[in-house]
């Protein structure tokens, strides 16, 4: 199998600024009970969600999906993304049954160079949950879309 070439440094540079279509999304108890089942824990009080939620609800609600944020950076094959963090900062809790505002954007793209001289590009995405203007919780995900370069 040959190579993809890489994708050019200005061409990654920029997706920083890029929106995602955005929209919005309910967790349902059913969801979160399923989730937090999954998670050995029990159910929160006062249908708050399980804050393993935050893999998913941000990447949905804003409109796109794991395999879109793999194509949007160019990646070389699903087993060519290192994940670098997850930071969620949670502002109130997310409640079952409510439904919040989504957003999401490309908050910075830039090529890089591990120790090894191997290229890479970190992509760093940022997915916002807002409940009736109000920010709730902030979903920021940065991930290495490693380039084969042999």
């Amino acid at each position: 199998m040959t190579p993809r070439p890489v994708p050019a440094e200005s061409t990654i540079t920029a997706l920083a600024g890029h929106q995602f279509p955005g929209g919005h999304y309910k967790v349902e108890h059913w969801e979160n009970f399923l989730l937090t089942g999954c998670t050995g824990a029990q159910l929160l009080p006062a249908g708050m969600v399980h804050p393993v939620a935050l893999f998913h609800v941000p990447i949905l609600g804003a409109g796109t999906s794991i395999a879109q944020m793999f194509a949007l950076g160019q990646a070389e094959s699903d087993l060519s993304i290192m994940i670098e963090s997850y930071d969620w900062e949670m502002f109130a809790p997310l409640r079952e049954e409510v439904t919040y505002a989504i957003s999401g954007a490309v908050k910075s793209a830039c090529r890089c160079s591990n120790e090894a001289g191997q290229l890479y590009d970190r992509i760093e995405f940022c997915f916002e949950i807002s409940d009736a203007g109000v920010l709730t919780a902030r979903s920021t995900i940065t991930w290495h879309y490693t380039r084969n370069t042999l």
